[in-house]
């Protein structure tokens, strides 16, 4: 399975403090799932075991995991990390969503 998906910098970073806080064996898994005001919302999660099909993106110390449904909504995406008068958060830079909403938190195709 190939997909386009990056993890920028910033979120590398973030998510290698993350992982490190969580103890060995520790990753980030990004899904995609109905809901939120667009549609779709993204999820992030630490988990601990990775899956045969899921998609493993590494970067410096961060590793994430995509799962095999949510790839197709991911393709051509960016994950980065902003830190901003709003609060920090992940921010999916995703080309192919249509329309999000002001948090950035969902998004529809």
């Amino acid at each position: 399975m190939t997909a386009n998906v990056t993890i920028s910098e910033r979120a590398a970073k973030r998510i290698g403090e993350i992982l490190k806080s969580e103890g060995a064996g520790a990753m980030l898994r990004i899904s995609v799932e109905g809901g939120g005001c667009s549609g779709f919302q993204y999820k992030f999660d630490v988990a601990r075991e990775k899956a045969d099909d899921d998609l493993t993106i590494t970067r410096d110390s961060a590793v994430v995991l995509v799962d095999p449904t949510s790839v197709p909504f991911l393709a051509g995406s960016e994950v980065d990390f902003v830190d901003d008068l709003i609060g920090a958060s992940f921010r999916v830079n995703n080309p192919q969503a249509t329309a999000s909403c002001g948090c950035g938190t969902s998004f529809s195709i």
